[in-house]
Formats: C-alpha cells, structure tokens, sequence
C-alpha cells in the first residue's frame, strides 16, 4: 500500500473541496439516464420492462461501492479517481457504439454490464472525493457533505444544459460527451484532491468560507434552471444562452477563490501557548518547515471520554483476550467500539442503528429513485411532451434537498444536539404527500410533486452521510458508506424494476401499445411507494429515539469532539 501524503497548512483542503466540487458535478453522468433512453429504446427496440432494467443496471451501477470504499483505504485518492475515469470511458463509449450502430447486434446483456460500469465511476469519483473531504473538514461533516451531494445533484441540471444548448439535444452526441468529456476533467483535478491534516479548532473565517460556497452553488443552480426553464418556453438567442453557461462556469470556479483569498490575505499565527491545532500541525511546528507528512490522517476516536463514562456498565461490549505476559498470564481487555467511536464494518453489522440506518435510506431512496427512472414515461403517461424540464425540476431541488440538509442539521446538531435523522424522518412523511400528489396523475400537480420528490430524495442521500460517520466513526467510514449506498440499487430493483416496470408494461399491453397513456400506468405504483414511506418515517423515530443520548453526548459542548489521546 503506498504511504498517503498529508498537507499540512489551512489552504489544501480548500483547494481540495474546490476540485471536488468539479468531479462531483462529473459524478451526476447517473442522471442523464432519461436524456438518452428513449434512444435505447426506439434505435435497439426495447419494451419499457427491459429499459426499466436498463434504469435499474444505472442505479446499481452508481450505488455499488463497495470496492472503492475498500480502495480509498487502501490507495491515493488521484489513483481511486484514476480507475473511475477509466470506467466512464469503456462504459459509455459501448454504449454510445451501440445507440450509433457502429457496432450491431450488442446483446441486451452486455449493454446492461456496460451501463453498469459507465455509472460505477459516479462510485468511485464519489467516494474517493467524499472520504478524503470528510476527512480533511471533521468538524464541518454535515455542511461538507451537503455541499458535495449537491453539486453532484446540480450536476443532472448541468447535463441537461450541455444537451439543449451545445449538443443539439442529441443522445449520441450525450453518450459521445460522457465517455470522452468526463474522463478529461476527473484528469484535471486528481492532483488536487489529497488527504490533509485536519484542524481539530473550530476557525470563524470557515463558516464564512462554507457559506460563500453554498451560495454560489444556489446562484449556479437558479441560473442553469433558467436556462432550462426559459428556453422552453420562449426563444432565446444563441448569445444569450452561451453568456448565461458561461456565467454558470464562473460560478462552479468561484470556490477557488477561497484559497487565493487565503493566499494574498494571510491570517496572523497564533502565539505558541493558545495553539488547539492537531497533533500533526504541532509536530510540523516542532520539526521545522517540513511541509508534508504521513502521519495518520485521523486519530481513532475511541478515546470520546463522557460517551465511554456513558455506558461503561455494558458489560456485554467488553471481551476479555489471554495474552502471555511476562510474568505469565496477564489478561487484557479489549472492548467493542461504542456508538460514535470508529467501527469496522464487521462491527456495525451487529448493531440495530446500522441497520435502521439503512432501512431508512433504503426505503427511502430507493422509492425515489424509482420515479427518477421512470420519469420522462410518467411525464409522458400525463400528456407532457418535453420532460427535459421534469429532469431539470428534479435536480434542481435533489440539490436544494442536498445543500439545505447538510446546513440545516448542522445548525440543529451543534446548538440542540438534535440527531440527523429527524430530518430524515421529516423528508419521508413529505414523500408520502409527493407520492399521493403523483398518483392523482395530473399536470397540475405533477411539477410540485416532483419539486417536493427531489427535495426529499436529497435530504435522504445528504444526510445519511455525516449521520454514518458520527455513529461508526472515519476511521472506516469509505467501505462503511459504500455498504449504506447499496440502498440505492437494491431500491431500484425491487421498487422500480419488480414493481414499477412490470405494472406499467401490463398496463400498455391492455391499451394495446408499448406506450402507455393516462392516470394507472403508475397510480399503483406510487400508492404502494406512498406506503413504504409511510414504514421508513416510523423506523426513523425509533432510530432517532435510541440514538438521541449519543448525540447529546457527540455535540453536548456545541461542536464535535475531536478524539485527544
């Protein structure tokens, strides 16, 4: 295993969330599935059973991280980016030799495995840039992930974008741009995203920073709707259209300005005796001018005192190991990780909140990306022509879910030590109205449900992040979220591929066409969808019931405790 490189100094890190923020965007290629299945379907004739398989084969190739959750611990995050890149390019360049017929004949299967591994890079470009920023801002988790989330969120809206106004909204020219477009800008930016050693003092300039970089992100997302939005519904020249993306660009560079600004406006180091920086700043301090070091990234957080004091009467996490000593027969105790300490993730299997955990998301994500799929049939089953603009509402608000989330349970979890999973909870009980509001099968109501969905399905996937990483720790924190996002696929394939799919096929084969048209090609659906949300809000009560005194403990001096050897 090669030796990981720290950054030392305030500056790394910055301009390491500041090329993230790109590769996140490149980690949205998932969400252009409705741009381009249409095409799947009418040039290579497939039935909406085999495109909802097809849907399900980029769900699960998005979510199934497993081996570069194991990778980030055990290689560079530039090589983890590297593999990913190489993925995007050998998947949907098979598919697009195959929507242009360059190649004929592909078996369905075989585009199936290629779709899995064009979206298998979203896990691995999202994993490699979220445990590495993590990492690098430990006090500032939940705003962290938030804003990563949603770029890669806002990155559907950009696709969108690219595909009306650069590539003439042509599937091909999509597919064309995925495979080779992508690759070149995860090149880019894999040099700056590296490990660096964390501050375990919280800076006031930092929130600042942090704000700064969410409304940037907020301005971006209003305009790349506008564009969207406005171009469908009026003419817009060509000028106009290219000034606004332009506008875009300069906005998703704006968190640069960060560093830059820390670069030319040094802050006054502190004196010696009032240093609360880490263990690897002071050592750096101590050594010289050394810049660099591979120390750990992130001390083990078993040493959380007031948590430990909390249950040191459970007898049952304590297990007692032989060890020859010196003297012969020495006993050492060694005990179990403790909620909110570092776990393995064999560990964190035999506790009930792991698994609350991922039932909550899992049913939650899991409806929601169900409609995601079926999206432009659902738009089309209710007499919408365009459902670029349903694509483009969606991302738009999956990012607002994505940012807000991450803000707003941070305000709450520092000042009240409130867990993260009321407002998951919360964003389930809305999704049973979202799912009600489709089912009515109405134009009228279906461009707030899917505002309402996008929102929610955001709040779900942003908060689970931070949420994981409090309970089990960072230690292991890549391959234990890789194992909460496999949610997602799991999700698709029974909610949109055994469900979703197959209700809708029978239905058009009763109208006698592949198409189907009016109010129950879905209404089943989204009742039953109604229902398993209804199930995730009450397992999200009891989990919040039973992991509210490790918050209250984690956050009961208003910012989280750092582990101190």
């Amino acid at each position: 295993m090669p030796k990981l490189v720290i950054k030392s100094g305030s500056r790394p890190p910055w301009v390491g969330l500041s090329a993230a923020v790109w590769v996140e965007i490149a980690a949205g290629n998932a969400y252009n599935f409705p741009l381009y299945s249409h095409a799947l379907k009418s040039v290579l004739g497939y039935n909406q059973q085999q495109l909802t398989m097809l849907g399900v084969a980029n769900d699960v190739g998005e979510s199934v991280a497993l081996l570069p959750g194991y990778a980030c611990s055990k290689l560079p995050p530039w090589m983890v980016l590297f593999f990913g890149a190489c993925a995007c390019f050998l998947g949907y360049g098979l598919i697009w030799l195959s929507v242009t017929q360059t190649l004929h004949g592909l078996p369905f299967w075989l585009l199936w495995i290629a779709l899995i591994v064009a979206t298998n890079s979203n896990a691995w470009f999202g994993t490699a840039v979220l445990v590495t920023n993590m990492k690098n801002f430990p006090l500032s988790r939940g705003t962290v992930a938030g804003i990563l989330k949603g770029y890669a969120a806002i990155g559907g809206a950009v696709y969108t974008v690219i595909y009306n106004v650069f590539l003439d909204q042509s599937p091909t020219n999509l597919l064309l741009f995925l495979s080779l477009g992508i690759p070149v800008i995860c090149f880019a930016m894999m040099y700056f995203i590296r490990p660096c050693a964390p501050a375990s003092g919280e800076d006031s300039s930092e929130h600042v920073h942090f704000v700064f970089t969410q409304a940037m992100a907020v301005l971006a997302a209003l305009i790349v709707l506008a564009i969207t939005v406005v171009g469908n519904v009026v003419s817009v020249s060509s000028g106009v259209m290219y000034a606004l993306v332009g506008l875009v660009v300069l906005l998703l560079v704006s968190p640069l300005a960060i560093p830059v600004k820390m670069t030319f406006f040094r802050k006054k180091k502190p004196n010696a005796n009032s240093i609360t920086g880490s263990a690897e700043c002071l050592d750096q301090q101590a050594g010289g001018s050394d810049t660099s070091t591979t120390k750990p990234l992130l001390r083990p957080s078993s040493s959380l005192g007031s948590f430990i004091e909390m249950e040191d009467d459970d007898e049952s996490d304590v297990q007692t190991l032989l060890a020859e000593g010196v003297g012969g027969g020495a006993v050492e105790r060694k005990r179990r990780p403790r909620r909110g300490e570092d776990f393995r993730l064999r560990e964190a299997f035999i506790k009930a909140d792991f698994w609350l955990l991922w039932f909550l998301y899992f049913l939650g994500v899991g409806s929601g990306v169900t409609v995601l799929n079926n999206l432009a049939q659902v738009g089309i089953a209710v007499g919408i022509e365009n459902t670029t603009v349903l694509l483009c509402l969606f991302s738009f608000f999956n990012f607002v879910g994505r940012l807000s989330s991450g803000a707003i349970s941070e305000h709450f979890v520092k000042s009240r030590a409130m867990p993260r999973t009321v407002w998951m909870t919360l964003a389930q009980i809305l999704m049973v109205l979202a799912f009600i509001l489709y089912a009515l099968s109405s134009s009228a109501t279906l461009y707030p449900a899917t505002a309402l969905l996008g929102t929610c399905y955001g709040f779900q996937y942003s908060l689970m992040v931070p949420t994981a990483s409090e309970l089990f720790g960072l230690e292991h924190f890549g391959i234990i979220y890789s194992f909460m996002i496999l949610g997602n696929p799991i999700g698709a394939v029974l909610f949109s591929g055994l469900v979703a799919g197959r209700l809708y096929d029978a239905e058009a084969i009763r109208q006698g066409s592949s198409t189907c048209y009016g109010p129950d090609c879905f209404r089943l659906t989204f009742m039953l969808l109604a229902t398993v949300c209804g199930v995730a809000a009450i397992l999200g009560m009891i989990l919040t019931v039973r992991i509210r005194p490790v918050y209250r403990s984690l956050y009961s001096s208003g910012s989280f405790r750092l582990p101190q050897e």
